[in-house]
């Protein structure tokens, strides 16, 4: 087991971001633990974090600078631990390597420090990592991942899973989506030989032009993957897409098909993706706020009507722009839903500006939502929290948005 604590202790640490999700106290706690002198700085004030400032109070060696970045936090360090949303043309970041720190990259896992797992993992342990494109990007920096010796860049995963590729984030990308793009194929693009690259069908025109760049095996994968004979507990030919990815990856790893299908036909629905909160006199009531995309939204509203629905769909969406094209939902939403309740936001606006006769109902908080999808939805109907756009302005983050819903739907009668 590595010994963290010669790794991490007196090393003078600035850590960008703290958060609300979990992720950043758990990493905070991480370094002073093993006795980092750790700078933390948050755009967010003391107010917004009191409760992770809370769960922090017992380590004396973190110094909180809040309510802003201050470029001096970013000089003279031996480290540099970076949000996931923070650009790696950061103002801070550019003064960091400047000063020549280097930077490292935090996981994508609601509450989950991937630091720790530093604690506990071994020399043949397995780490499976969801990663956006934002903690992808670093992985192409010669320079991003060092630390003592023991991480260096540029890197990919021995096993790397590109699933499918789509527009998002494009206003954190300024609408380049090859921007995005780019950051995305550094899951593959570091492979060596020896290591494995499994690709979902949606995504193989994407990648056609990185087709020279791939040196690792390559598994073509999709819902045709998974034997026809498995049943899963998930809803929609998406979720059997990305099983069937998964399925992919375990045989790679030698694992036998028996022990793959007794996972997949077990695997339950995890919360915020088409989650089943309850049903209310015959009505099936879905979260997905997970669905920012309206992409996501639209193998939602397939699910529920080719799988699911005696009945129609009532959507409650909307919400802030990512600049999305939103035109491919007005169809979806025309064809598949029975009402449809949005609400209020940029993305909003955006949609009715396209199609102004949608016939949606626009609502300015998410109760007054829950409450007019359930006067209109009927026995053998399904409401769903699909909103196709993303959360702020109305809420912390899309887990926020989940949970009032939850709360809300646990109150109807």
């Amino acid at each position: 087991m590595l010994n963290l604590d010669a790794i991490f202790k007196g090393k003078k640490i600035t850590q960008m971001g703290l958060g609300l999700l979990g992720r950043g106290i758990g990493d905070a706690a991480f370094l002073a633990r093993h006795g980092a002198d750790l700078l933390v700085t948050d755009m967010k004030t003391e107010e917004q974090l009191v409760d992770a400032l809370q769960a922090l109070k017992q380590y004396s060696n973190i110094t909180f600078h809040l309510g802003g970045h201050k470029e001096e936090d970013f000089c003279d360090r031996d480290l540099i631990l970076k949000g996931a949303g923070v650009p790696l043309d950061s103002p801070y970041i550019a003064t960091a390597r400047a000063d020549g720190r280097h930077v490292v990259l935090g996981g994508n896992v609601r509450g989950v420090s991937n630091l720790t797992l530093l604690e506990t993992i071994q020399e043949d342990s397995f780490g499976v990592f969801e990663l956006d494109s934002w903690q992808c990007q670093g992985f192409g920096e010669e320079h991003t991942l060092r630390v003592e010796g023991i991480l260096q860049g540029p890197i990919s995963p021995q096993v790397a899973v590109f699933t499918t590729f789509m527009p998002d984030h494009l206003n954190y990308y300024k609408n380049d989506l090859d921007a995005y793009l780019r950051d995305k194929v550094n899951i593959f693009l570091h492979q060596s030989p020896s290591d494995t690259l499994v690709v979902g069908t949606q995504a193989l025109p994407a990648l056609e032009k990185y087709k020279k760049s791939i040196k690792a095996h390559v598994i073509v994968a999709d819902e045709k993957t998974v034997p026809t004979s498995w049943k899963l507990r998930l809803l929609g030919a998406h979720n059997r897409f990305n099983a069937g990815l998964a399925v992919a990856v375990a045989r790679s790893l030698g694992i036998d098909d028996e022990v793959i299908k007794t996972v997949i036909e077990n695997f339950a629905p995890i919360p915020g993706r088409l989650e089943l909160v309850r049903a209310v006199h015959g009505i099936e009531i879905y979260n997905d706020t997970n669905a920012t995309t309206p992409e996501a939204t639209i193998v939602a509203l397939t699910a529920l009507t080719a799988e699911v629905r005696k009945g129609g769909v009532i959507l409650i969406a909307g919400g802030a722009d990512k600049g999305l094209d939103s035109s491919t939902l007005i169809p979806a939403i025309q064809k598949h839903t029975k009402k449809c309740v949005l609400l209020a936001g940029t993305g909003t606006d955006k949609l009715l500006v396209e199609e102004p006769s949608l016939g949606c109902e626009v609502v300015t908080s998410l109760e007054e939502a829950v409450h007019r999808a359930y006067q209109y939805a009927e026995e053998g109907d399904a409401i769903v929290l699909s909103p196709a756009f993303a959360s702020f302005g109305m809420f912390t983050n899309e887990y926020d948005r989940g949970e009032q819903f939850i709360r809300l739907v646990a109150e109807l009668t």
